[in-house]
């Protein structure tokens, strides 16, 4: 009922790698308005950018969304971070179009290619889900984004899953899909039309569980511990560290699954009770996944285990999305330096 397609892809990095100075970093809240965390993080900067300064590079925050953030919603037309498209950047955008399209577009000419052409993006979110510190990255072969996250693995203090929004097969699709409330993804990979992706390297922080349009301290300081941390790594590879060899635990995506729906495409189940708040526990052949209004269990019926994330995700109902499958890797993390 609920296939998993696992695709071995054999990983041999260099031994080394190399990457340029980092000259421009910026640290964006507000993707989504009404994300608090990051919001009020980047209100503090914007008063107080001393706070994020590093001597070898440039900080600059920025609130990305800031008609969404004063009405405090999630977006005002359409996802913002679903906007960062190579079709939107090509076109002259009519006037009629989303606002979050026109936004988009504004940001990529100012930080990406396009502009300054910022070196890092630092993109901070808060999810309804039990998901923790989570370290959103989309390349299983950018060596500076790996080595940073794993800095952040080791230095932070925190527990941070990492979920990799690249699929391990170029064209992993499902066959009638939609039906099984299984979703494959397109061009085998999920992201690459978000916010990050305008710069060369880019990384989400993705913190919860906190509810949409509320302020939880303990996430808002786990928040900025984590940015000070990359902000510190990017110091110290300016500076010239080699950051040796390493191997990095992930968790990579396999597809979506929607919660089961009746004739009407409403919705006829829930999150079962055992699955709610698991997020990167492993659920397993037979485990119970979903409750029935009418109190039966649906048991997930996939071939092995995955783990899912974003389990119950108050903004993903109107995605039809109930949670992300995904499966753990360990990648190989190639040594990095500054490029001379």
């Amino acid at each position: 009922m609920y296939p998993v397609k696992t695709v071995e892809t054999p990983i041999t990095p260099d031994p080394m790698s190399t990457a340029q100075v980092v000259r421009r970093v910026a640290v964006f809240g507000g993707t989504h308005g009404n994300e608090m965390s990051g919001v009020y993080l980047v209100k503090r900067w914007l008063q107080n950018q001393e706070a994020i300064t590093r001597p070898s590079f440039l900080t600059v925050p920025c609130i990305a969304n800031p008609r969404a953030v004063e009405r405090c919603r999630r977006y005002i037309d359409v996802d913002l971070n679903r906007q960062f498209t190579q079709e939107h950047f090509s076109m002259d955008v009519p006037s009629t179009a989303p606002y979050e399209v026109h936004r988009a577009v504004e940001l990529n000419k100012k930080f990406g290619a396009a502009g300054e052409a910022f070196d890092v993006i630092i993109d901070l979110h808060n999810t309804t889900s039990n998901m923790g510190n989570c370290l959103i990255i989309g390349s299983s072969t950018d060596s500076f984004t790996l080595q940073m996250v794993r800095y952040l693995v080791q230095r932070s203090g925190l527990v941070c899953p990492v979920f990799l929004t690249e699929n391990p097969a170029p064209n992993l699709k499902m066959a009638d899909t939609r039906s099984m409330g299984v979703h494959g993804i397109e061009n085998g990979h999920y992201g690459p039309s978000c916010l990050r992706s305008v710069s060369r390297h880019g990384l989400c922080l993705e913190l919860g569980a906190q509810p949409q349009g509320v302020l939880l301290a303990d996430i808002f300081l786990r928040h900025e511990r984590l940015v000070h941390t990359c902000l510190d790594f990017i110091h110290k590879f300016n500076q010239g560290e080699i950051f040796p060899k390493e191997t990095l635990e992930v968790y990579r995506i396999l597809h979506v699954v929607d919660y089961p729906r009746n004739k009407d495409n409403d919705l006829s189940a829930m999150i079962h009770p055992e699955l709610q708040d698991k997020d990167w526990h492993p659920l397993k052949p037979g485990d119970p996944m979903f409750l029935t209004l009418d109190g039966e269990t649906i048991k997930y019926e996939g071939d092995s285990t995955i783990y899912p994330a974003f389990i119950n995700e108050a903004a993903y109902y109107e995605k039809g999305i109930a949670f992300w499958a995904t499966q753990k890797e360990t990648l190989n993390v190639n040594e990095l330096q500054v490029k001379n």
